[in-house]
């Protein structure tokens, strides 16, 4: 059986590593992976005849031999095969890494982070929403000798993940943007959540890495205070004297006004959101820690726009809509509302979906959501069956409150009853599709 470190020198020779047999480029190394409704290992030969160099394969197909000098390399399990090379690749490399994970704003935070540092730096950072088990090791191939760093998003759904992706991203800095009421099905608890979060403390305090983490969250200054030893950089709104300046129907963007060297300054963002302010100060700290000039990296801020169903902006030609559907958990979808609340944007409307992977605590959590929906906005849409039960539960007055059990459902609706004039926040767990009612309305 082949060994990690002759499987990476072969590697060396390849253009990069895939994963879909459907986007080979000439020269790659195709890792058949297995998922819920496909095996890559009936498509290595596919890969192959597409042009990949090699295909590593943990189900016998052609051991030993090869087509027109390419091959079939059988493992024990491709994935693990996956992971163990990236974590050596890794060790190849001397360059700082940022890990980030959290409940919320883990996505926003690294945009923020890898557009600060860019702007003195050669930066790698996770594309996309590629913060698991595959798209970890896939960001560190991404690495190469031009990189001067990596930011590294993980995401985690049990104990346990952070602290493998950690084992394999092995980062010198991290930071954990919130923990919250998310996966609580795969935690069991709150407890939990910041039990495996907190692994990204724990590996940085063994490594003797720097943690950045935000002063005005109680949550994460108890679990720094639980790790002696621990090196770390403070951040926060309140922590900085930050003020948050209020968003109007006609400015709706996050405004954060502070003072740096004794002068006033104005930050003016592209995302909706007073909860981003914590994500802002985040990628200053990040980059004031490795130098980056203050003025560029106010400037990398307020060029960043958002284009993922997060804090997004998105003006129809009929209605004005936030859109942050992405994903939602209690405390994301409580911030939102409470947010979209505090605005003097007209015509309010909630376009909601279920937050999914709650477990025990689902009913209970989203009967309280939908209470805080039922005092922001005059009409609400909800789409899932946790919505609708607690919708039930609650006696919501019909008038106010309209359930689908789907998006299809709520997109046919809206088609045939059109909204105008509105301003419309939509957000629920990606499961539901939420994003695709912007097409609708």
């Amino acid at each position: 059986m082949i060994t990690v470190e002759e499987l990476y020198a072969l590697y060396k020779r390849c253009s990069g590593i895939t994963t879909d047999s459907r986007n080979i480029k000439d020269g790659s190394m195709f890792f058949a992976l297995k998922g819920e409704k496909f095996d890559g290992n009936d498509f290595a030969l596919d890969a192959l005849k597409a042009g990949a160099r090699y295909a590593i394969v943990d189900r016998f197909l052609l051991e030993g031999t090869s087509w027109r000098g390419r091959k079939c390399i059988v493992v024990e399990n491709s994935l693990n095969m996956l992971q163990e090379m990236a974590a050596y690749h890794r060790r190849q490399l001397d360059i700082p890494v940022i890990g980030i994970t959290g409940t919320n704003g883990k996505t926003t935070t690294k945009e923020l982070i890898a557009a600060v540092l860019s702007k003195k730096y050669d930066v790698v950072a996770t594309q996309e929403n590629f913060n698991n088990h595959i798209g970890v090791p896939l960001t560190l191939f991404r690495i190469d000798d031009r990189t001067d760093m990596a930011v590294v998003e993980m995401g985690a759904s049990a104990p346990g993940e952070i602290a493998q992706l950690t084992r394999i991203v092995q980062p010198t800095c991290g930071l954990i943007t919130t923990v919250g009421k998310a996966h609580i099905e795969g935690f069991g608890s709150f407890e939990g959540v910041k039990k495996a979060k907190g692994e990204l403390y724990d590996i940085l305090r063994q490594r003797g890495g720097v943690v950045f983490y935000n002063a005005d969250n109680e949550h994460l200054c108890e679990m720094v205070s639980h790790r002696p030893g621990l090196c770390t950089r403070r951040y926060g709104v309140r922590e900085q004297g930050v003020e948050i300046l209020p968003a109007t129907a006609e400015s709706p963007f996050l405004q954060l006004s502070l003072e740096h060297d004794g002068k006033p300054v104005r930050i003016r963002t592209n995302l909706v959101g007073a909860y981003n302010a914590d994500n802002v100060m985040a990628a200053l700290s990040v980059g004031e820690a490795f130098e980056v000039p203050f003025a560029k990296a106010v400037a990398a801020i307020e060029a960043y726009s958002p284009s993922n169903s997060r804090s997004q902006l998105v003006r129809t030609k009929n209605n004005v809509l936030i859109v942050d559907a992405y994903n939602a958990n209690p405390s994301s979808m409580r911030a939102a509302l409470d947010n979209f609340a505090a605005t003097d944007f007209p015509e309010k409307v909630l376009m909601l979906g279920d937050m999914l992977e709650l477990g025990q605590e689902s009913s209970e959590e989203h009967r309280a959501i939908l209470q805080r929906a039922c005092e922001v906005a005059p009409v609400i849409f909800l789409v899932g069956e946790e919505f609708a039960r607690a919708s039930r539960t609650l006696h919501t007055d019909p008038r106010q409150v309209a359930s689908f059990p789907d998006i299809e459902s709520l997109k046919a609706y809206v088609e045939e009853h059109p909204l105008a004039g509105k301003t419309i926040l939509i957000k629920g767990s990606n499961g539901n599709h939420m994003q695709q009612a912007v097409k609708a309305l």
